[in-house]
């Protein structure tokens, strides 16, 4: 038997607020990442320090927010109130302070704990902030979350409101960058549920009219829509839906509270709940749940008093009550479009039509499925108990409901030392891998079938469990790991093709993922480094100087699994699948996927020419 450890009251410890932040970052603002994923710790530091400014315009102050991000600094001016000058350090550095506990200030605000600016500031190599109000203004330095400098009341001209500065802590977020693709989906989920609110990134400014209506009209292609977008607004609620003409599972955009609660939640579940049963009563048809909201892309914003989280990143809503003497959420929700959604049908009729015509196909489709989808699952699940495919991680093993973890991740990756490698370096706790056996099918043009035919397809779909919707999917991030070679680069994208016929969502939500892989070995005696590509490798020899060992990783199966827990642990490199604004999913398929034409061989020609130009450029130097 071990013998106990003593334990006296030297063994207990007292911190302080910001060293309990910088201590476990992870339980103020999730994952840390590096800029990569849209879940990122720093963009949840941007956007603690917005959602006061949103609700300085939610009380009626300042209709506009500046924000500037050059490299690494951040810079975000508001023009409401200001921060009461006696109070704007404390503010910013004492734990549960804050205007937002006084229900007469804020009454439906997002942030409501006193926390989230000052994890900012912890969580900051540098943190200054300054408020403006009453022709006087303070200012207020940190590092780190110690306070280095602050000014006394002096007289000031400018407009009223707040400024913050802060320069994320680099030993804490690694090797991070500000994707501003990233940064202005956040800035225009904002503008939607707040029209009259103009937000500016770097002096391009963003705005919204007509609320979640305009959210889906930037997230879809007119032409895929089955019916003009239904918009529906009450006091505390939000609406904006419609069904896809080609996309087969659900979609959804759900806010509280201007929060954006990208795993849903209680309100997601009531109004997933209240679509069936308004459109079961206005048809007098008891359809299938899954017939009803088949295709169905829509818009939810709800206004709760006093929102409980499922955690301080505010992705899940707990609360069933809506607050004061308003009834639960579900009732609310359910009682709203029972009234507002059937009332609209009915003065629709063409889109009542419309929806039924949906209805009606989505039945026969799953009919027409249904002895092939019986068989696919228990293939799934064979397959499952066996462990041929997929090597889970223990965050998820035996709970297909379990919430997924933020930093959850899926490797997809192909052949058996590939996966082999991966599967020993792994993190077990949050890290699966999913083996493919040789190249994917080109699903291009196929429909949703041969996602139960194809062993492939299938078992992939069971592993995420993305059959019907994102809302139970069980990887936060999935994240694609080939060889950098020609087969490499074909299985990856006949992979991206696959989510983009079939589940399009996941890459719009910022789900998917390209792992990076060192393409070379440079070391010596005494230091390795690892290199991504030809500028590193020669940035590398001439550090190392001398002629130090040069290996060139010709495919993952070469990477030992002790050199490979390097590369999918802190300093883990993922490149986003990111789809362009300006380009639907069906023109991005069919002129990658499609039959061959000039433009795309203009294009890889001249991608090729610039490629080859760099590495000319490089090898000269």
């Amino acid at each position: 038997m071990a013998q106990p450890i003593n334990y006296t009251e030297d063994n207990i410890r007292s911190l302080d607020w910001k060293e309990h932040i910088r201590m476990r970052p992870g339980m103020y603002i999730g994952k840390l990442g590096d800029g990569s994923s849209p879940d990122d710790g720093i963009y949840i530091l941007l956007k603690e320090i917005l959602d006061n400014c949103i609700d300085e315009f939610v009380m009626g102050a300042g209709k506009t927010i500046e924000i500037k991000i050059e490299d690494s600094q951040v810079q975000v001016r508001d023009y409401g109130r200001g921060i009461p000058l006696g109070k704007v350090v404390d503010v910013v550095s004492k734990m549960n302070t804050g205007g937002k506990y006084d229900s007469r200030a804020f009454k439906k605000s997002v942030g409501l704990n006193g926390v989230g600016t000052k994890a900012v500031n912890a969580l900051s190599s540098t943190f200054t902030v300054a408020s403006f109000r009453e022709q006087q203004s303070k200012t207020a330095s940190f590092s780190y979350g110690e306070l280095k400098d602050e000014t006394e009341l002096v007289k000031s001209a400018k407009r009223r409101g707040t400024l913050v500065q802060f320069i994320p802590d680099a030993e804490i977020f690694k090797n991070y960058k500000f994707r501003l693709e990233y940064v202005e989906r956040m800035l225009k989920n904002y503008v939607y549920l707040n029209p009259g609110l103009t937000i500016e990134l770097n002096g391009v400014p963003f705005q919204s009219e007509n609320g979640l209506k305009d959210l889906l009209q930037d997230q879809t292609n007119e032409s895929d829509l089955l019916y003009p977008i239904i918009h529906l607004r009450g006091e505390d609620i939000e609406v904006a839906l419609t069904h896809s003409k080609t996309q087969y599972s659900e979609e959804y955009h759900s806010f509280v509270n201007g929060q954006n609660t990208t795993q849903g939640g209680t309100h997601q579940a009531a109004f997933r709940e209240s679509v069936v049963k308004t459109i079961r009563e206005h048809f007098g048809k008891n359809y299938e749940a899954s017939d009803i909201r088949k295709s169905i892309i829509a818009a939810l914003s709800i206004k709760v008093m006093e929102p409980v989280f499922e955690s301080q990143t505010k992705t899940k809503l707990g609360s069933t009550d809506m607050g004061g003497d308003l009834p639960t959420v579900r009732t609310y929700i359910n009682d709203f479009m029972a009234k507002q959604l059937d009332n609209f049908l009915h003065k629709n009729p063409s889109t009542s039509e419309a929806i039924q015509r949906k209805i009606i196909q989505a039945e026969k489709e799953r009919k027409e499925l249904s002895g092939i989808r019986k068989l696919a699952r228990e293939r799934a699940k064979k397959a499952s108990l066996h462990n041929k495919k997929l090597r889970d991680c223990r965050v998820h093993l035996g709970d297909l409901k379990k919430d997924r973890r933020l930093d959850s991740t899926l490797f997809i990756t192909e052949g058996d030392s590939a996966s082999g490698s991966i599967t020993k370096s792994r993190d077990v706790n949050t890290q699966a891998v999913f083996s493919l056996r040789g190249k994917p099918l080109n699903s291009y043009g196929m429909s949703k079938k041969i996602v139960y035919e194809n062993e492939e397809f299938n078992l992939l779909q069971a592993a995420l469990n993305i059959e019907e919707s994102l809302e139970d999917l069980r990887y936060n991030n999935i994240v694609i790991a080939t060889d950098a070679d020609v087969d490499g680069m074909h299985i990856r994208l006949l992979l991206i093709t696959f989510f983009l016929q079939f589940f399009p969502e996941l890459i719009k939500e910022g789900h998917l993922f390209i792992l990076q892989t060192p393409l070379f070995r440079v070391r010596n005696k005494k230091n390795t480094i690892y290199c991504y590509s030809e500028r590193e490798r020669i940035d590398a020899i001439n550090q190392l100087k001398g002629k130090p060992e040069i290996t060139r990783f010709k495919g993952l199966g070469e990477i030992s699994p002790d050199e490979f827990k390097y590369f999918i642990g802190e300093d883990m490199r993922l490149d986003p699948v990111m789809l362009d604004k300006n380009t639907t999913v069906e023109q991005l398929l069919e002129f990658y996927m499609g039959k061959n034409t000039m433009d795309r061989q203009k294009f890889i020609i001249e991608n090729l020419k610039v490629e080859l130009d760099l590495a000319e450029e490089i090898i000269t130097e």
